[in-house]
């Protein structure tokens, strides 16, 4: 029997929408689906409601629980992995509050900025030995990396490691949809092309019938500016650097040095910019779940519909042989974006089959974009080489080049800032030197 194992199996929306959808694929027909987390309690809670599912669409799928990881991890095939290592408390909570004492306001802080730095340390050496299980019991798995930060982490796995890795998002596939929906267009038979990097990878071409649609596009989004709404900051960076970013403004309000200001407090009502937004989601989430966790675990009659999501149609390619094309996290190997580090994480078109997982060279971004990008990648290279090395001056090159914390505070205040937030996370650090 074929293993498909999901690593954090007990966020239990996010494996019904990924594991629920293959069981939609008649490729994987008496698959198990193996499912792994350190929460005991959720675990079961997903493993019931994934029962609940394969008895309504397809009951050839074996769900089996397991509390070893590594026995998990035996024999699989496809490794999902959906961890958080910290969790909302106490982690998230250090990566807001902190920051924001010594004057450093963020929104989300899962990517780059400095929650994503710390999120960062934590998950890489629980990243390292989910490696080292796959090369010892799976080892020609393909690793399925859904986990923020999104580039650091697929970055380490796949410098420092031989599991074969790549990273999957939500932005690329609903970008140029949620746009045209925003701005009132007609989104049927659009061309496009993507590429840069992970939430911060760039609309390069959005064509129908061979018309450039950027004109009506930018014309539509500056009308749209004189009105609140969530998608100023993308709209700003749009008519500033000439093209749509993949990811949502609010992130992109901290990965740019230019819309969270405290010399110019303005912009935040400016800019409708949800300061503190993942922690207030995180809690929402929470209550949420407890409001509606009888109806998803203990529903026998629980329906799903396939998703959007990459996993299914990733593995599905690779069982059929049948080509998917889908926007991945790759290395830059060769240049495939040639203005940008081979050492980075690119996001790219690729095309998977049982060949496995070819990315498109895309090659020279406009420079303005790339410009932006690298601002990105510098503090995601140093990140996963603090996390390598266990050096504590790469922490702090780190969030010195990082373009939020570097605008706002002075070498010595972010050095402190750091030391700081070290001792906080306290044992979810390893130790630095």
């Amino acid at each position: 029997m074929s293993k498909i194992t999901f690593i954090g199996a007990g966020s239990t929306i996010f494996a019904k929408n990924i594991l629920g959808d293959c069981m939609f694929v008649p490729a994987l027909n008496e698959f198990e689906f193996a499912l792994y987390d350190i929460d005991e309690k959720r675990l079961k809670e997903s493993e019931q409601m994934l029962k609940n599912l394969s008895e309504r669409y397809n009951q050839t799928i074996k769900i089996v629980s397991y509390l070893d990881r590594k026995e998990a991890l035996t024999g699989a095939k496809y490794v999902i992995n959906a961890i958080q290592v910290g969790g909302y408390e106490p982690s998230t909570v250090i990566d807001f509050e902190i920051p924001k004492k010594h004057g450093l306001r963020q929104t989300i802080g899962d990517t780059i900025g400095i929650g994503g730095l710390f999120r960062s340390l934590r998950t890489i050496p629980v990243m390292l030995d989910i490696a080292r299980d796959i090369e010892d019991v799976c080892p020609d798995a393909w690793l399925l990396n859904y986990t923020n930060p999104m580039a650091a982490l697929t970055g380490a796995m796949l410098h420092y490691t031989n599991v074969k890795t790549i990273g999957l998002c939500h932005s690329v596939q609903v970008c140029t949809k949620e746009l045209f929906e925003a701005l009132g267009m007609e989104h049927e038979g659009v061309e496009e092309r993507i590429a840069g990097i992970n939430h911060m990878a760039w609309l390069l071409e959005i064509k129908r019938d061979g018309k450039d649609l950027y004109p009506e596009i930018k014309k539509r989004a500056r009308e749209k500016q004189a009105e609140k709404h969530d998608d100023m900051v993308r709209f700003e960076l749009m008519d500033k650097f000439g093209y749509y970013i993949t990811e949502s403004s609010e992130h992109n309000a901290e990965y740019h040095p230019y819309f969270i200001k405290n010399q110019y407090p303005e912009l935040i009502e400016r800019f409708n910019i949800p300061l503190d937004e993942y922690p207030r989601r995180c809690v929402n989430q929470i209550n949420e779940w407890e409001e509606m966790r009888e109806e998803i675990v203990g529903n026998s009659k629980l329906s799903h519909e396939r998703s959007n999501e990459y996993g299914s149609r990733i593995i599905e390619a690779m069982e059929t042989n049948v080509p998917f094309k889908f926007g991945g996290n790759v290395l830059n190997t060769g240049g495939l974006i040639s203005n940008l580090p081979e050492k980075a994480v690119v996001e790219v078109p690729c095309v998977v089959d049982r060949n496995g997982i070819l990315p498109c060279r895309i090659g020279h971004l406009p420079e303005q974009l790339a410009a932006l990008n690298r601002t990105n990648i510098n503090t995601q290279l140093l990140t996963v080489e603090a996390a390598i090395t266990k050096k504590k001056e790469h922490i702090y090159q780190a969030a010195l080049l990082d373009p939020h914390t570097s605008a706002e505070l002075s070498m010595d205040h972010i050095i402190a800032l750091c030391d700081d937030l070290i001792e906080a996370h306290g044992s979810w650090l390893p130790e630095y030197k």
